[in-house]
């Protein structure tokens, strides 16, 4: 199945809340909430000037999957699931069955949504993704099971506490 058809199967069976991974080839995922209608809420690269637009489009040349990473800085952005960058070779998908945890209630993902959408926020590969924030939203904690070495569904409290902060 192409990408294309990837994208409108998962529009044609996700819920609110449910977590969409955006596998990449080299082994790890982009994370995000699926929020209907075809959109998706996920860790976006943040709102920049011409001058960083450049110096990011120059990094992405010289390291095409993970040059985003490299600066730092991200937008908790809505968008349509067939406008996320990604590249190719990469599998979309539903993934509510990669953590012990149990799904809060719709109401509940709702309000995190709500609170976090359009907000920056430094982005640290350990302790706050876009993992940790997908988790976060549907269930309540921030979790990351991508990361090698750490205990997987182990919760990161410091990032609960910086998204739960942006909710209260």
């Amino acid at each position: 199945m192409d990408y294309q058809q990837q994208v409108e199967d998962v529009i044609a069976n996700a819920h609110v809340g449910d977590l969409i991974e955006f596998s990449y080839p080299i082994g790890y995922s982009h994370w995000g909430v699926y929020d209907g209608d075809g959109h998706v809420v996920h860790f976006s690269v943040a709102d920049e000037g011409r001058l960083m637009k450049t110096f990011r489009g120059y990094l992405q040349t010289v390291f095409p999957l993970c040059g985003d990473l490299l600066l730092g800085d991200t937008h908790i952005r809505r968008q349509p699931l067939s406008e996320v960058n990604v590249p190719d070779g990469a599998h979309v998908l539903i993934s509510n069955n990669r953590h012990a945890c149990k799904p809060s209630e719709e109401r509940y993902i709702r309000k995190r949504l709500d609170a976090l959408l359009d907000k920056e926020l430094p982005y640290n590969l350990f302790k706050l993704n876009c993992e940790h924030f997908a988790t976060f939203v549907r269930y309540g904690v921030a979790v990351c099971n991508q990361i090698p070495g750490r205990t997987k569904n182990k919760e990161m409290e410091e990032a609960t506490e910086t998204f739960q902060k942006l909710v209260s």
